[in-house]
């Protein structure tokens, strides 16, 4: 993966310095960080339609008018992928990577590529609107991925996962949550009764593992056997370290809430390190089944 300054590409986008009016609905849907909406749901609406949620759901559920974008006087605007600084830079090399050199030779049928948003605070989506408390995400209904990268501030200092390796793990993950959509995955298991949604052993952490798998395979690839790229045993710590950190039972540790295996939506940290890892060790797709057998 080569990564240089001023690095471009066609798959972000730049609409950092916008801002969302008179609030906004959250959009959910592959959110690394989605197992917190599933709680406030859970928890404050009583609803508990976490799992493998559709984010359309939720908004309906919220009943937040969807509002209107525009510009925040306080924020730069954003420049549409123009802007030289180093963050967007390592974004662009990622989705690059990611999407001309690895997912087209994995022969996914009708293979096209997603675009990865840039914001700040609150963006609109085809899923409806969504905050920086969201975290990363992936939105099916428009095909797009969004972060604001500040949550990477998050992850090094709240979950201590920091490091350019930990960045890549969280895009490819989303990226792999497009890779389900094209394949059916995703609406397969929106569709599906919440009795299949949720639980530890649910079709919702099925999907959210095996993005974690998609993410390893991708790495693999890159920092692999053979690559001329190196990768030491710390960036490969503070990968697992972000894994570890977003499995739904440190989260609900974190919270005060004891941990609760029946409201889990991505896994626990330990299945996230380890289909993180088949898929970095095996390199293989068909490694990350994660809908047939034990998880």
């Amino acid at each position: 993966m080569r990564y240089r300054r001023g690095q471009q590409s066609g798959y972000v986008s730049d609409q950092r310095g916008r801002r969302i009016s008179g609030g906004g609905a959250i959009a959910g849907g592959g959110g690394i960080i989605g197992i917190l909406i599933a709680l406030f749901v859970v928890f404050v609406g009583g609803g508990g339609e976490g799992g493998g949620i559709n984010p359309a759901d939720i908004i309906g559920q919220l009943g937040v008018p969807s509002g209107q974008v525009e510009a925040d006087p306080n924020i730069e605007t954003g420049t549409g992928g123009e802007a030289d600084d180093e963050d967007e830079d390592f974004m662009r090399a990622v989705m690059n990577s990611l999407q001309d050199d690895f997912w087209p030779t994995q022969d996914i049928p009708g293979y096209r590529p997603t675009t990865l948003v840039l914001f700040t605070q609150s963006v609109s989506t085809g899923c409806g609107n969504a905050t920086s408390a969201v975290g990363p995400f992936y939105c099916p209904a428009d095909e797009t991925a969004y972060i604001d990268l500040d949550f990477f501030d998050e992850l090094a200092s709240r979950f201590g996962a920091p490091g350019e390796f930990a960045q890549a793990y969280v895009i490819a993950h989303e990226v792999g949550h497009h890779i389900q959509n094209l394949l059916g995955d995703s609406d397969r298991v929106h569709q599906a009764p919440q009795s299949q949604q949720q639980g530890a052993d649910g079709l919702s952490v099925r999907l959210e593992l095996q993005a974690d798998c998609y993410a390893g395979l991708w790495a693999n690839s890159v920092f692999g056997p053979g690559s001329d790229v190196q990768i030491t045993d710390t960036d490969i710590r503070d990968a697992l370290q972000a894994a570890a950190a977003i499995g739904d039972d440190r989260i609900q540790e974190q919270s005060g809430m004891g941990v609760n295996p029946e409201t889990w939506t991505h896994g626990s940290s330990e299945q996230r390190q380890d289909w993180f890892n088949r898929g970095f060790e095996g390199g293989q797709i068909a490694l990350c089944d994660t809908f047939n057998g034990d998880i």
